[in-house]
């Protein structure tokens, strides 16, 4: 995660300290925690100083949130407008519609859930199923309860967040929905009373029933922008993956013909052995053959002399 580097005076750069150090694995967090801090001691900030050393080493759940957050820019200011739509959904959805998002929001959840898990399974830490479960909480905390939202909008959790227990989550949340419009039609009789009650109830339920199509369109184009994101990702990984394979065949490739070369490279030193080796003794050869030679010449010269003399006039 690196970044643009404090300068010596500070300004706006332990805010960035903070938030590199927040998406630093747990298990570099102290190592690194205490350097900046150092830094920034070294460099006359104390102040500063004392802010990143009170950092506390998230979970490893946390730890993910956060990665995800910073490695996931888009998608997750898609998923923070996802949660605001869905809470204003819930207030005033019906149980088919509570029914409806609530499969939505579990399909979306999972979904940044493994691309948490695949991130720190890139940064070299593979989650474990609790770590998991906990990633997958602290995401539908952020869906149902604004301050969550914040919270891991910053960038800095420390803890996994747990969503809250009367936030709907299927048939019983569909139930509570229910429960909760009739009460705010009930409140919304008593507190705005019309001269006719059959004409207050019709123009009633059309509002609810407009609202309630508005808030599920909103809903349900975030979830569509999600599932579209969520795609594209899959696609981008799916040709990183591809690109990742056709790398190692050329590696491999690359491997064999260094293997090849090495070969023929030490088959062609022995040759050159031997051939120096065959040089050298036919140059041995070629120097005793030309000495036999010489003194075969010599011989043959004293023989014609020694020839020629007897052959001389006799006394």
């Amino acid at each position: 995660m690196a970044g643009k580097r404090v300068g010596p005076d500070g300004e706006g750069g332990v805010e960035q300290v903070l938030d590199e150090l927040y998406a630093t694995p747990p298990s570099d967090f102290v190592t690194r925690r205490e350097q900046e801090a150092l830094a920034a001691r070294s460099a006359g900030r104390a102040a500063d100083a004392r802010r990143i050393r009170a950092a506390r080493r998230p979970t490893q759940a946390a730890w993910a949130a956060n990665l995800l957050l910073r490695a996931r820019r888009q998608e997750s200011r898609r998923f923070l407008e996802l949660g605001q739509a869905l809470r204003e959904a819930y207030r005033t959805l019906d149980a088919d519609g509570v029914r409806e998002l609530s499969e939505q929001r579990r399909s979306i959840v999972s979904a940044l859930s493994r691309q948490a898990a695949e991130l720190a399974r890139e940064a070299g830490h593979r989650l474990s199923d609790a770590t998991r479960q906990d990633v997958d909480s602290t995401l539908r905390a952020v869906l149902a309860d604004q301050d969550a939202a914040d919270r891991w909008a910053a960038g800095r959790l420390e803890s996994a967040l747990t969503p809250p227990a009367d936030f709907p989550a299927g048939s019983a949340g569909s139930a509570a929905g229910e429960r909760s419009g009739r009460a705010r039609a009930e409140r919304a009789r008593v507190e705005a009373p019309r001269p006719s009650p059959r004409s207050r109830k019709q123009d009633e339920l059309a509002e609810r029933r407009r609202r309630r199509q508005e808030q599920l369109e909103a809903a349900r184009q975030a979830a569509e922008e999600a599932a579209r994101a969520l795609r594209d990702l899959r696609t981008a990984r799916a040709d990183a993956a591809s690109a990742l394979q056709q790398a190692r065949d050329r590696q491999d490739l690359a491997e064999q013909r260094r293997s090849a070369a090495e070969e023929e490279l030490r088959t062609a030193g022995e040759e050159l052995t031997r051939a120096e080796r065959e040089r050298q003794d036919a140059e041995d050869r070629l120097r005793a053959a030309g000495d036999a030679v010489k003194r075969a010449e010599r011989t043959a010269r004293d023989a014609e002399k020694q020839a020629a003399r007897l052959a001389g006039p006799a006394s």
